[in-house]
């Protein structure tokens, strides 16, 4: 089941007795994980009827213990395990979640990893008894989107063009663009469309000065806007350490890679190939002309040589600034 079912059924007060939530994208579980924690018992509810555990903390005995008590003056009893990937007694559940107590509704968080296949008592107790979160891998293409309802389910507006922006600084995480977004909904108005200037201003990305700006320099070879963007960033370090640009570099020279082959087909067939959102996939076209696979191919090594020299193997140069330059000075001659 994906998360958008299970918070409908969840919505409509249709109750599963076990949840198991695994995905190697925290933020579908936390979805589900909170609506339960914060919406199925009322306050006054949730002192005797609801528990939180941790799977580093407890172990299997305790979570069946707490899973048979009986509600006292509510519905149902929630038990939450959190971070159930560290319960290493967890294949010891299969029992109570062959045969769950309909009084009680437990939730097994399990992120960052899936649980064994080949640990089979316990598959068979869940996928006879529970509702498993069935979740799909995030592509980059498909983050803009993804951003844009997020804001619409923060009551605020977006233009492609800047949930592109979002997506290509703060990556698939998704959870992470989350607690941005919601950054902007605790100083915006609802109604508001984000602009650039407020995800400069709330967020900390410059509209101007960011990795996204600095590939679409390399991209139309624009040598004085890449040399003043490096500039920024050396005098920026924090908010643009060179290790998380180098591999954002690596993967946007992969998407040209791609895009040479691709280059007479429909934005949509294109950005569906390259795996970039449509609004971008014009600009992406014009950069894959700009470089040929010979110049492709040497920009692959620089920066693998960058990746190194970052790290302090081979590098004659004491300073990040330096390293950009002699990057961009070997790419573009």
């Amino acid at each position: 089941m994906n998360h958008t079912a299970i918070l409908k059924e969840l919505k409509a007060k249709k109750y599963a007795p076990v949840y198991f939530l695994q995905s190697e994208e925290p933020y579908y579980i936390d979805q589900i994980v909170n609506y339960i924690e914060n919406e199925v018992l009322d306050e006054g509810e949730k002192s005797f009827n609801q528990v939180v555990l941790y799977g580093k903390e407890t172990d299997f005995k305790q979570i069946i213990d707490q899973a048979m008590q009986f509600p006292m003056m509510a519905s149902h009893r929630v038990v939450i395990v959190k971070e159930a990937q560290e319960l290493s007694t967890i294949t010891e559940l299969a029992g109570y979640i062959s045969k769950p107590s309909d009084q009680t509704i437990l939730v097994l968080a399990h992120k960052h990893k899936k649980l064994d296949k080949r640990k089979k008592a316990i598959w068979k107790a869940l996928n006879e008894s529970a509702v498993i979160l069935e979740t799909k891998k995030i592509y980059d293409n498909q983050v803009p989107a993804l951003i844009t309802k997020m804001a619409s389910e923060k009551k605020l507006q977006i233009s492609s063009q800047v949930a592109a922006v979002i997506a290509e600084n703060l990556g698939a995480s998704l959870s992470k663009i989350d607690n941005e977004i919601s950054k902007l909904a605790l100083n915006l108005e609802p109604g508001t469309e984000i602009t650039a200037e407020h995800v400069e201003t709330y967020i900390g990305i410059s509209k101007d000065h960011n990795i996204f700006e600095l590939q679409k320099a390399i991209g139309m070879r624009d040598k004085t806007k890449a040399y003043r963007i490096i500039q920024y960033f050396d005098r920026n370090k924090k908010a643009h350490p060179i290790q998380a640009h180098v591999g954002a570099l690596y993967n946007y020279f992969s998407k040209l890679f791609v895009a040479k082959k691709y280059q007479t087909a429909d934005n949509r067939t294109f950005a569906s190939k390259v795996k970039v959102s449509p609004f971008f996939a014009d600009e992406y076209k014009r950069a894959a002309k700009n470089y040929d696979l010979a110049q492709l191919k040497n920009a692959f090594s620089l920066v693998h040589e960058l990746d190194k020299k970052s790290k302090g193997v081979g590098s004659r140069s004491g300073s990040d600034l330096g390293l950009y330059q002699e990057f961009l000075f070997r790419l573009f001659n």
